[in-house]
This record gives C-alpha cells, sequence and structure tokens, in this order.
C-alpha cells in the first residue's frame, strides 16, 4: 500500500463536488462528475482521476464548460437514442446515455447510444463495467482533441480515441478493456518534457512529420498510434462512429485540452449494448465465456483484462485511494473549505 495520505471514497467525492460546484457546476453534474473520477482513482487510473477536477474547474470558470447544461434526447428510435449534452461536463451525458442503453437493450436485444456536443469523457470503463454487472455485453467509444495522424498521413487529425469494452461473467467479475489507441498516453511525453529526458523512437513526429525522441517536439507534432496504420485505421473508426452518427466535432475541429481556449469541444461518444438473450441466449453466452476463462488460465501467468482493476477497487473500498498532500490541499482550496 502506498505511503501517501490517503482518502475515503466518501471524503475525495465530497472535497470534488465541493470543487466543482465552487467552479459554476450544477449540483446533479458536480456529483455525476465526482463520483466518476473518484471511480477511476479507485480502479487506479489516477490519470482519469481527481487530478481532473483542477482541470474541468478551468472549463467551467472559462466557459469552455456550461455548468449548468442538461443533458437531453434529440433524436431517437427503436435501440438508437441521441443525447445532447449541450456542451457540458460529459458525465451526466454519458450517465443518460448510459441509462438509455441498457433500457433499450433490454426491450430491443441491441442498442446504439450516441453522445454529442459532449467534454472529455475521462475511463471509460466506467459505464461498460456497470452495464457487463447487468449482464449485458457493452462496448464503449469517445473521440478527443487532434493528436494522431490518419493512416499514412503526418498531421495530426485523430483523438487518442479511447475503447473500452466489458462482457459479463457468471458469478464472477466482467473481463473489462480499455485502452487508447495511441502508441502512449500524451501524458507520458509531458512528463519527460517536464523531467527534460528523451522519449524512445516510435512514440511521436515533430511538427514537420519526421520521427522525434524530443518530447518538446513530440508535443508540437502528432502522437503515432499503437501498431502503426492498423492503430490509426481503428482510431478513424472511431472518430466516424463517436461524429459522423451523432453530429459531434472531430478531433481537428476541437482545441486541445492542455491549451487555453474559449471554444467548447464539442466531442462526441458512444456505447453499445447488446442483450445476449435475445441471441444464443444468456446461459449459453455464459458457458461460452466460462470456456474462454477455463482455456486463458490454462497458461500460467495469465491474468484476465480488468482484475487488478478488480483488485484495486476492493482496496479502495476498505482503505480509500492514495491522494498526495499537494493534491489534497489543492482540492481544498478549490472547495473553500
Amino acid at each position: 500500500m502506498s505511503d501517501l495520505p490517503r482518502l475515503s471514497l466518501a471524503e475525495a467525492k465530497a472535497l470534488a463536488v465541493a470543487a466543482l460546484r465552487a467552479a459554476g457546476a450544477e449540483p446533479r453534474m458536480a456529483t455525476l462528475t465526482a463520483e466518476a473520477l473518484v471511480a477511476a482513482e479507485a480502479e487506479g487510473q489516477g490519470g482519469h482521476g481527481l487530478s481532473r477536477v483542477a482541470m474541468y474547474a478551468g472549463f467551467l470558470k472559462e466557459g469552455r464548460a456550461d455548468g449548468t447544461a442538461v443533458p437531453r434526447i434529440a433524436a431517437e428510435r427503436g435501440g438508437a437514442v441521441l443525447i445532447d449534452a449541450g456542451n457540458g461536463l460529459a458525465y451526466p451525458a454519458l450517465h443518460l446515455a448510459e441509462t438509455e442503453a441498457s433500457r433499450r437493450a433490454r426491450v430491443q436485444g441491441v442498442a446504439f447510444a450516441a453522445v454529442t456536443n459532449s467534454h472529455h469523457a475521462g475511463a471509460m470503463a466506467l459505464p461498460v463495467r456497470r452495464l457487463a454487472q447487468q449482464g449485458l455485453v457493452a462496448l464503449a467509444f469517445t473521440n478527443s482533441p487532434y493528436a494522431m495522424p490518419v493512416p499514412g498521413g503526418r498531421r495530426p487529425l485523430l483523438g487518442t480515441n479511447p475503447v473500452a469494452a466489458a462482457f459479463p461473467r457468471r458469478n464472477a467479475a466482467p473481463i473489462v478493456v480499455d485502452l487508447a489507441l495511441s502508441e502512449v498516453a500524451r501524458g507520458k511525453i509531458m512528463i519527460a518534457a517536464k523531467e527534460g529526458r528523451p522519449i524512445p523512437e516510435g512514440w511521436a513526429l515533430d511538427s514537420e512529420g519526421r520521427p522525434t525522441t524530443e518530447p518538446r517536439a513530440a508535443l508540437d507534432g502528432a502522437m503515432l498510434a499503437m501498431g502503426g496504420a492498423k492503430g490509426a485505421a481503428l482510431a478513424l473508426v472511431v472518430e466516424i462512429l463517436c461524429v459522423a452518427l451523432g453530429g459531434a466535432a472531430f478531433g481537428f475541429e476541437a482545441d486541445s485540452f492542455f491549451a487555453p481556449s474559449p471554444r467548447a469541444p464539442r466531442l462526441g461518444h458512444a456505447i453499445l449494448a447488446i442483450d445476449p438473450g435475445a441471441l444464443a441466449g444468456q446461459e449459453a453466452f455464459l458457458d461460452r465465456m466460462e470456456a474462454l476463462v477455463a482455456a486463458m488460465l490454462g497458461d500460467e501467468g495469465v491474468r484476465l483484462p480488468g482484475s487488478r482493476r478488480d483488485d484495486l477497487i476492493g482496496t479502495a473500498t476498505t482503505s480509500g485511494v492514495s491522494v498526495s498532500q499537494q493534491l489534497q490541499d489543492q482540492l481544498r482550496a478549490m472547495a473553500n473549505v
């Protein structure tokens, strides 16, 4: 266990809510955002956790995010629904999308919930895990501001465009996959720039489209997709699913989260939910899942995707989360407590 000071999940949520409320978020937006950030912190995704409170507060104060926005259903037909986030923080819209996807999948067998005019979506594993805990197969996608070139290109046009998926199991935690499509997280390049050390070749291009090991040149250039052209093609698929279907903004139309901007990013997200009962049947699906898991665990050293996060969540539930004193002080100052 870390030697850093710890906060209970309730304490962490209360601090985050108070800080977001002070920055202009209405109560429900502040609560749903804080819950998502604390959940990410609990599962070891600190990059999408409490460290994001200051960034979100800045968006609210600058008018880049509307703290009074209430998401609404803008279009619907059967298993398809479009939710307009109203340029608010993403989490109320994602909550509505998750709720609608679950409800419609139960009726239609499959549901696709798109979100438009939204913001930074955080850890996409969170909504799909909850849907899988309800017995549904779930996938989630989001686009993000430009960071990577398209296949064969040099200019950054696509976001890192995370993909998450979760699959229910019988009497066990779901299998959860969550990954961004860049070779490495942008945050690692930012840390290297701050520390003045080079980055490995293959992470990024400079502004002229040349491979670089200089982190500052990389930040001014483009990140590379994992798996080269194949990863870039998958990022393109996510971009189209999240943007073209819902009328959101492409990555190249949105300003970086890490630079001042008066513009709302208008990003898009999507959640796909499938009820196994509409196909081979719930029990047949679970039987097949357990056969796959048994085969996977037949090799020594195999760890099921998502299992480490499950362990961390269990620890956080009983012992809280490690939060540096500096971050705690920052949150308390923002929350005026």
